[in-house]
């Protein structure tokens, strides 16, 4: 709901505060006295377009300022939060606009600057405004779609909710079969190359350790000749036959302390010493002897080793590892490939889950657009019947579902056409009607989206009375008082037969001191209330017969609608 609107030097308007209430009120004034004034005020608060020629003379900058409830749990609300705006208390939002005569314009959402287009889509939320060129809903295919799936009903958005969640699951489904078919030739010629480089590992059958293993075969074989000599000189020296060898000098020693021993127990403890070091030796020379027998200069063998060492070196520079890295590459390739057999069946299992997704999301579509079928024959039956109290009973309204490519709100291309007299082609409802047909076109639309529900928002009309008067304008006024009983109305006109089925009745007065001319906006009641309406009569507000007219409107606007 819109609560207040405050003006500042905005066109003929130098200040001026108008509170709004609930249900329907109406805005009149003479030609020229600034109603609309109130419409640009508005239309700045909702993140209009703004222009300098729009700040009164001699003034450095106007400004609009309005106060909009902002329902819990609304688009509006969270983008109002995402914006950093401060809501007051009681759920509302404050919206200032100023417009600078030679400087930009500024928005400002609950205390913060914000862009331009942000109040556009906070207040787009909020408030509809219908007008010669403000018909919101009918001037795309997909406002149109959104506005018949509004009038649908609970039923209709349970199936259009069941069609989005299958219009995003077939998304998922299609997007990983594309995936897979295009990766397909890049993935093959990967598994392709896996197959050579295992194939290369297998053949190399490398053991773990194996290259160190080789390394030192290779140094044994290098050194076989100097291994041998100190081999021999080391066993000469601990076994030799010459007598002067380790072994002979430690029994020497061992049978002396062995025989003084028996005098002494320190030198047979260590008789028992030299004993150990006697069998240290013997044993060690026996090693040596056995190594000396299998130490072999071998050529062909050291070749071998070298051979199989540059074999391990050429696939560490290929794979860019070490000898444990190659055998980790190759369990992870025979991993990979074993995986990649299957890659046929997972190109087809993608394919029969896409094909399973595409006929839940086409069974959902179609449902849908049986729904809105139904629904738009039933929307335009009311429309029409709307119309004919509006003074266009000549003119019919076409709501076409037309089947296209499925699409994330459905398969249907919704169209509201309109023919505006009798065997006039059917044309878009934007291009077939004039500003005031359009307004109440859009009044018999809103007052049967109303009947079904929904939540309650504001609108404001202008020109929806254009081109009617005595029977047909008091029926625009009487729909809309239908239309306030569920929503907020505001309506400027210039007829009494829609003035006076207000429920509040504001009036922008023009004054002028004869060099500057001012207007003022003031709420009216009792008999201010009648002597407006007598002057929307006749012009004289003070005309007796006027105003006997105005309360006769006003007792048969009492009747309830």
């Amino acid at each position: 709901m819109l609560h207040e609107l405050s003006i500042s030097a905005l066109g003929v308007i130098e200040r001026a505060r108008i509170e709004f209430a609930p249900g329907f009120t109406v805005v009149t004034g003479e030609t020229g006295a600034g109603k609309t004034m109130v419409l640009t005020g508005l239309h700045l608060i909702l993140g209009g377009k703004a222009t300098p020629d729009a700040v009164r003379l001699g003034a450095s900058e106007a400004t609009a300022e309005a106060v909009l409830d902002v329902p819990e749990g609304s688009e509006a609300r969270e983008r109002a939060l995402d914006a950093g705006a401060s809501l007051d208390d009681d759920g509302t939002v404050t919206v200032l606009r100023i417009v600078g005569a030679s400087t930009r314009s500024r928005a400002v959402l609950g205390g913060r600057t914000v862009p331009q287009a942000l109040l556009g889509d906070v207040g787009g939320e909020l408030v509809t405004v219908h007008g010669q060129s403000d018909q919101v809903r009918l001037r795309t295919a997909a406002k149109q779609r959104e506005t018949l799936d509004e009038y649908a009903g609970e039923q209709h958005a349970r199936l259009l909710i069941a069609y989005r969640e299958a219009w995003s699951a077939w998304r998922t489904a299609a997007e990983r079969l594309h995936t897979l078919e295009a990766s397909e030739q890049s993935e093959r010629l990967r598994l392709d190359k896996a197959r050579d480089d295992l194939s290369a590992l297998e053949a190399a059958d490398i053991h773990d350790g194996e290259r160190e293993e080789l390394a030192a075969q290779a140094r044994v074989l290098e050194h076989a000749e100097d291994l041998r000599a100190a081999a021999m000189t080391a066993h000469e020296a601990l076994a030799g036959e010459d007598g002067a060898s380790a072994s002979v000098a430690l029994d020497a020693a061992k049978r002396a302390l062995e025989d003084a021993g028996a005098h002494d127990p320190t030198l047979a403890a260590l008789a028992t010493r030299v004993a150990d070091y006697l069998y240290g030796a013997a044993d060690a020379a026996q090693e040596l002897a056995s190594y000396l027998d299998a130490l072999e200069a071998d050529p062909a063998r050291l070749d071998a080793v070298h051979a199989r060492l540059s074999s391990i070196a050429t696939l560490e520079r290929r794979f860019g590892t070490d000898a444990a890295g190659l055998l980790a590459l190759r369990a992870q390739l025979d991993q990979e490939l074993a995986l990649g057999g299957d890659w046929d069946e997972h190109v087809a299992a993608a394919r029969a889950a896409e094909q399973r997704a595409r006929d839940v999301r086409d069974t959902a579509a179609s449902a849908l657009s049986r729904s809105r079928v139904a629904a738009a024959q039933s929307l335009a039956e009311r429309v029409g019947a709307e119309l004919a109290m509006l003074a266009m009973s000549g003119a019919t309204v076409d709501i076409r579902v037309e089947p296209r490519e499925p699409g994330p709100h459905g398969a249907d291309e919704v169209a509201l056409l309109l023919a505006a007299h009798p065997g006039a082609p059917a044309r878009p409802i934007a291009d077939a009607a004039s500003g005031g047909e359009l307004s109440r076109i859009m009044l018999a639309l809103e007052v049967s989206l109303a009947a079904n529900g929904g939540a309650s928002r504001t609108f404001v009309f202008d020109e929806v009375d254009a081109g009617v008067g005595g029977k047909a304008a008091q029926a625009v006024g009487q729909r809309l008082a239908v239309l306030a009983q569920s929503h907020q109305v505001i309506v400027v006109t210039h007829l009494a037969q829609v003035a006076a089925w207000a429920d509040r009745h504001v009036v922008v007065h023009k004054a002028s001191d004869g060099a500057v001319t001012v207007s003022q906006v003031a709420a009216v009641e009792g008999d201010d209330k009648i002597r407006e309406i007598a002057r929307l009569l006749s012009g004289e507000e003070d005309s007796q017969m006027a105003r006997a007219h105005a309360l006769e409107l006003l007792d048969a606007a009492r009747v309830t609608p």
